[in-house]
């Protein structure tokens, strides 16, 4: 479940020295949004991806792969920080990024995120969008209740994967691939 909240904190840098109080957050446009923790469905999804992605990546040496919660400014003036539930920076991209302790100020080249029970669809395309928009070049949606993998690489290119099908990333990840039934366990 996301939440609004009214909260003094409107800025990446606020988020980022705020005290840690367990909760979950995410700045959108300015605006602190409160997230409950991720169910464990949820986070077995996202680490079946994960861990697919990053043993890949890692094994090919093809940049970095950011678990949940890693925060991602990707707009400022009002700041955006996002935190995919899984992500691939390249090299390339990762060296055009400031150095920093703080949040990557860069969007991910790829963005995978795991569709919630409390999720609405409107939100979960407008985040989409939004790291599009960002310059990431694919965006994954993974819909337990449907076992669908929804692939974002623009707004009007969108395929969705069902139980069979196979994603493959071609030249972004270098020859990635994963299949619907790998990420759902059918």
């Amino acid at each position: 479940m996301i939440q609004q909240t009214n909260s003094e904190i409107t800025s990446a840098e606020q988020l980022f020295r705020s005290s840690d109080d367990g909760s979950r957050f995410e700045l959108v446009r300015g605006v602190l949004i409160v997230m409950s923790p991720a169910g464990s469905e949820h986070g077995w999804i996202a680490s079946r991806i994960l861990i697919r992605l990053g043993t890949h990546v890692e094994a090919n040496d093809l940049g970095k792969t950011f678990a949940a919660e890693t925060g991602f400014l990707i707009e400022v003036n009002p700041d955006t920080v996002r935190a995919p539930d899984a992500a691939f920076v390249s090299h390339e991209r990762l060296g055009t990024a400031p150095p920093s302790t703080s949040y990557l100020q860069v969007a991910p080249d790829l963005v995978a995120e795991v569709v919630s029970p409390n999720d609405s669809s409107t939100d979960v395309e407008a985040k989409a969008e939004q790291w599009l928009e960002a310059g990431s070049r694919i965006v994954l949606v993974a819909d337990p209740k449907n076992q669908t993998l929804r692939v974002y690489k623009s707004k009007s290119q969108i395929e969705v994967l069902h139980s069979g099908d196979e994603l493959s990333c071609g030249d972004l990840c270098g020859g990635w691939k994963i299949s619907v039934n790998e990420i759902f366990n059918i």
